[in-house]
């Protein structure tokens, strides 16, 4: 009997499940999660083995979802030092980079930024050339004051080639291994919101190099020797170590994807909002017909409008450590900031010194956590207060994700589920259940490997039927990357949009394919 171990790494929680070849759930836990990420996920697969006979060597398989990625963009922590390179002059200088950010995440970002010679129009005609003497002098100026470098042109989903002269410059000023992102593979249409999506690629790098890094070192450690390893990203599909170590932004959204489909899988709904509640965030999708339903707008990704391939998703900083700030005047504010997985050390109910949510849930008599003779001092009314805000934002958050009128179904999952109030308005029914705490380790434990190829095409130029083929084998090779066995891949999604402004019958082609996990993909 081959097994599936399926990890979820959230900012206060580390869950893990066991499932068997008929997907059903053998075994789940959860434990906190850990600074160092590596020690949380290797205390959770030991806790979910604990009660088990099943044999270490007998997992195939090892998933993780994590939202760290989501998280570190939220919080403003842990992110690089990032140089925006705009290949775009002269004709986007009336825009430039970081247009509308939250001057707090450009702060943690500490970006060095310059729009450089080159891109192309709409219709493939070349802007510029590029002026790599001009780069090098550039890279020479931020040379020891950036982590990594965002490359970004002007309708680079036209032609690439610009971004891919200006990085083999940079890998020669910077060597071959300097983390580079460059905006042709991350985003769509949109220049602004497609650089936005790149430079937040290169300033989680750091973050995910922690995260894959610990996850393979505590299956190591822990006996798990002979398992293929994937992380989850935002499709609600697989992809191998090496693979999102360069894509980390395809992580964001993976964790309430992964929701999402745990979701589905628990309540059998097949058309319901999903709301996951965690340490750190709130983050509510939509199922349609079973599967998440994908953005077709700009994605705000804390704060920031980017144009990479999202599910719809919202995500508020609502968890069960978030901070609730009393003021001297009486009044007070609930987050954004969370004690995340220091919950047992910083919240009252634990001993700690800071009032969290789960303190408030705890003092309202909604939840059996800690001491509660350590939140009696709690004001009752505060706590009724915050309450009704909690609540207050949960409903906006949930109208936001309405297309029509009338009250929706609700999937409430989460482990910081107990800061939900009982009753929502716009909702007909809270469905809950007692797996519902691992719902995202159960999500990307059924998950398959996925692969993804948006482009522009002439149909003028090019034959429609060649156009697809070509968006279908690029999607195939993406797969493959990621981890895909090859014979199993197979198309499910295929759209064409029309561009209205452009010449030549042009069309933007989008394939989607899945495939089963390639066994001899190791991490």
């Amino acid at each position: 009997m081959a097994y599936r171990l399926g990890i979820d790494v959230g900012g206060t929680n580390t869950d893990a499940v066991i499932l068997d070849e008929n997907n059903r759930v053998l075994a789940q836990t959860k434990t906190h999660t850990t600074e160092d990420i590596g020690s949380g996920i290797a205390t959770a697969i030991q806790q979910v083995f604990a009660d088990t006979e099943i044999a270490k060597e007998d997992v195939t398989i090892a998933m993780l979802g994590t939202t760290q990625c989501t998280n570190a963009i939220v919080e403003r922590k842990k992110l690089i030092s990032v140089g925006v390179l705009r290949v775009a002059a002269p004709a986007t200088h009336s825009i430039p980079p970081f247009t509308d950010w939250d001057p707090e995440l450009v702060a943690a970002i500490r970006p060095q930024t310059a729009i450089v010679s080159g891109g192309h129009e709409y219709d493939g005609r070349l802007i510029a050339a590029v002026d790599e003497d001009e780069v090098r002098t550039v890279l020479e100026q931020w040379r020891g004051k950036v982590d990594a470098v965002a490359i970004v042109g002007a309708f680079s989903a036209l032609n690439a080639d610009q971004e891919e002269q200006v990085r083999a410059v940079v890998a020669q000023v910077y060597g071959k291994d300097f983390p580079v992102s460059l905006s042709s593979a991350i985003g769509s249409l949109g220049l602004i919101e497609r650089e936005n999506a790149t430079v937040l690629n290169s300033a989680l790098f750091a973050v995910i190099e922690k995260v894959t890094s610990g996850f393979a070192n505590s299956l190591r450690d822990v006996g798990v020797t002979d398992a293929s390893l994937f992380l989850c990203q935002n499709d609600g599909t697989l992809m191998a170590l090496d693979y999102v170590q360069k894509y980390p932004i395809f992580t964001i959204g993976s964790g309430p994807t992964n929701s999402i489909r745990g979701a589905a899988f628990l309540s059998e709904l097949k058309d319901a909002i999903v709301l996951d509640i965690g340490g750190t965030t709130s983050d509510l999708g939509v199922l349609v017909n079973g599967f998440p339903r994908e953005s077709s707008i700009a994605v705000n990704v804390g704060g920031v409008k980017t144009n990479f391939r999202m599910p719809d998703i919202n995500s508020i900083g609502i968890g069960g450590g978030t901070v609730v700030h009393q003021h001297d005047d009486g009044t007070f504010t609930v987050g954004p900031d969370s004690v995340g997985y220091r919950i047992t050390e910083k919240a009252l109910v634990f001993g700690g010194d800071v009032l969290t949510l789960t303190d408030v849930a705890v003092r309202l008599g909604k939840a059996n956590l800690g001491d509660p003779e350590k939140v009696a001092h709690v004001d009752f009314d505060l706590a009724q207060k915050v309450e009704q805000q909690v609540k207050q934002m949960l409903e906006d958050a949930i109208d936001s994700m309405k297309t029509q009128a009338g009250d929706v179904d609700l999937v409430l999952v989460g482990g910081g589920a107990i800061v939900a109030p009982a009753t929502l308005n716009g909702v007909k029914q809270i469905h809950q259940d007692q797996l519902g705490a691992v719902a995202n380790a159960i999500g990307a434990t059924i998950a398959q490997v996925g692969g993804e190829y948006e482009k522009m095409y002439s149909y003028d130029a090019v034959d429609r039927e060649d156009a697809l083929a070509d968006a279908t084998e690029a999607a195939k090779q993406q797969a493959l990357k990621a981890g895909a066995r090859a014979e199993t891949v197979k198309l499910v999604e295929m759209t064409e949009t029309a561009i209205a402004y452009a010449p030549g019958n042009t069309t933007r082609v989008k394939a989607k394919v899945v495939g089963e996990i390639e066994l001899d993909t190791l991490g």
